[in-house]
C-alpha cells in the first residue's frame, strides 16, 4: 500500500480524528499535510481553541505521518509550545516532518499554521515502533 493508502486505512477507523473533521491534504512517507476547520464546540472558556484540540491535532499529523509507510509506531514522548490563540472560524494546517530515524524510534516536527499562516503551536513527537503492520492491528 502507497503511504497515502495506509494514512487513508488509518483514518477510516479513527473516530476522533473524523470527528474533528481532518483533512489528509498531502501524504508521502514519513509526512503529512492535514487541515482542520475550528467549531464552535472546539472553543474553550476564553473563547479561544482549547488546547487539548490543537494537541489532539498535531498527535493525528504525527500518527498519520509516522505510520504510513506501513509499520506501526505509537507515540512515546510529546511536547507542545502554543504560540498564538486561534479562533472559531479558523482553518488549522498541520505540517508533520519527519527529523530524525532511528531502527525503534523516531522523531518528528509538526507546525501547526493558521489560514493566515501564523504559527499556532509548534509540537515534537517522538514515537516507538512497535515492530508490527498497521494493517496487521
Amino acid at each position: 500500500m502507497s503511504p497515502r493508502q495506509v494514512a487513508e486505512y488509518m483514518f477510516d477507523q479513527d473516530e476522533f480524528s473524523q470527528w474533528m473533521n481532518i483533512k489528509l491534504i498531502e501524504v508521502k512517507e514519513n509526512y503529512c499535510l492535514l487541515e482542520m476547520l475550528i467549531r464552535k464546540e472546539m472553543i474553550n472558556g476564553l473563547k479561544t481553541v482549547h488546547g487539548g484540540v490543537t494537541f489532539a491535532f498535531a498527535d493525528s499529523a504525527l500518527a498519520f505521518s509516522s505510520n504510513n509507510s506501513g509499520d506501526a509506531a505509537v507515540a512515546l514522548n510529546c511536547i507542545i509550545n502554543f504560540t498564538k490563540a486561534g479562533k472559531e472560524g479558523d482553518v488549522f494546517r498541520a505540517e508533520s516532518i519527519l527529523v530524525n530515524d532511528t531502527r525503534k524510534t523516531a522523531v518528528y516536527d509538526i507546525k501547526i499554521t493558521n489560514q493566515n499562516e501564523e504559527l499556532i503551536a509548534k509540537f515534537v513527537g517522538t514515537v516507538y515502533k512497535i515492530g508490527k503492520k498497521v494493517i496487521d492491528l
